[in-house]
């Protein structure tokens, strides 16, 4: 194996680069989100990947390295459930000692983060997002697929506060007929807290969650029941690229994004790559297959073998399912015959 620092760039056929890289750590996760890993298919008996299929820290941080060397600079750590990965800290700590990474992240549903806030910071974790549907028990009930409510959730929030983390940035899913009654007031709770809500689009990541366009409530109409009660503003992007849109509060009490998928696709700017948690580049979040990373490297790839399979993958990249998808009025015939790999081993 050779110690390579390639440090160049390369574009796909669209001229988009690679620029963030999301790690999916675990396919295991604590919730059963109807939207992501339903109760009825992830029972006790469902299996997992067994723990010589996942990667090992060494093979993230490995292939995290060649990344950098094409100009990733911003790297998040997904799931699953990333907390749920023993050691998950110290993953932290060697990726936050590459040179060349930016911006270190996570994305987690929160409830372990009471116990586990303080070593993410200390680990040398830059930023963390949190996924809260609702604040309403019930609901919140409903769409983790847990008999309990947000509180754990919410503690998890403070304690992140506690360590360091701001500002967080909130993940809220909106689903019509389950959740859209809750928008304004999970909105008004983080107002003026500093922490950032973003509400997405419900999208058809995946093939379990039973998507249907019916289901989906519209940025603008997000942003129309926000403004009814807290007028709101445009905000112009921080960086190319950036999935959300941006609007703060005309009184000064903070912002929200908007990330708009299914209505508003943002294909056009998208520089991320991902690798499932057993070991495959992904180049979309709508992707049918990836390209096998693991088996190479465990064969003995050196990092030249393995960097040159990377750039072969971007150089082909002509993803953009989400503009193809918006362009159908028929979002069925998209749909048709695509067996799309699940959220809980690719990341969000």
């Amino acid at each position: 194996m050779t110690s390579l620092s390639i440090n160049r760039k390369v574009q796909d056929t669209l001229g988009r680069n690679v620029r963030d890289l999301r790690i999916s750590v675990t396919d295991r996760c604590n919730f059963r989100c109807p939207y992501c890993m339903p109760a009825e298919i992830f029972g006790e008996r469902y299996e997992f990947l067994k723990r010589e299929e996942i990667l090992s820290f060494e093979e993230i941080v490995r292939l995290a390295r060649i990344f950098v060397g094409f100009g990733v600079q911003k790297i998040r750590i997904t799931g699953g459930e990333p907390l749920v990965r023993s050691d998950v800290a110290n993953l932290i700590d060697d990726l936050a000692s590459i040179d060349g990474v930016t911006d270190l992240a996570m994305t987690t549903n929160g409830f372990l983060l009471p116990r586990y806030a303080q070593d993410l910071k200390d680990a040398g974790l830059d930023r963390l997002t949190v996924s809260l549907d609702t604040l309403d028990e019930e609901v919140f009930k409903l769409m983790s697929g847990r008999p309990y409510g947000p509180e754990k959730v919410l503690e998890g929030i403070e304690a992140a506060h506690d360590a360091g983390f701001s500002p967080l940035k909130i993940n809220a899913v909106v689903q019509r007929g389950v959740n859209e009654q809750t928008i304004v007031e999970t909105a008004e709770h983080f107002r003026g807290t500093g922490d950032i809500v973003r509400f997405i689009e419900f999208m058809d990541v995946g093939s379990l969650n039973d998507w249907d366009l019916s289901q989906v409530v519209s940025g603008k109409e997000i942003i129309d029941l926000i403004d009814s009660k807290f007028p709101l503003e445009p905000v112009d992007a921080n960086y190319r690229g950036e999935v959300a849109s941006r609007y703060r509060y005309v009184d000064g009490c903070g912002e929200v994004g908007i990330i708009t998928s299914v209505t508003q696709p943002f294909c056009g700017d998208c520089t991320r790559a991902r690798l499932t948690t057993e070991g495959r580049l992904v180049t979309c979040l709508f992707a049918t297959h990836g390209t096998d990373l693991k088996s190479p490297m465990r064969s003995g790839a050196s990092d030249d073998e393995l960097s040159e399979i990377i750039e072969r993958v971007w150089m082909a990249r002509r993803d953009r399912y989400s503009e193809l998808r918006s362009a159908k009025t028929d979002m069925t015939s998209v749909q048709s015959g695509r067996e799309k790999i699940e959220m809980f081993r690719l990341g969000g």
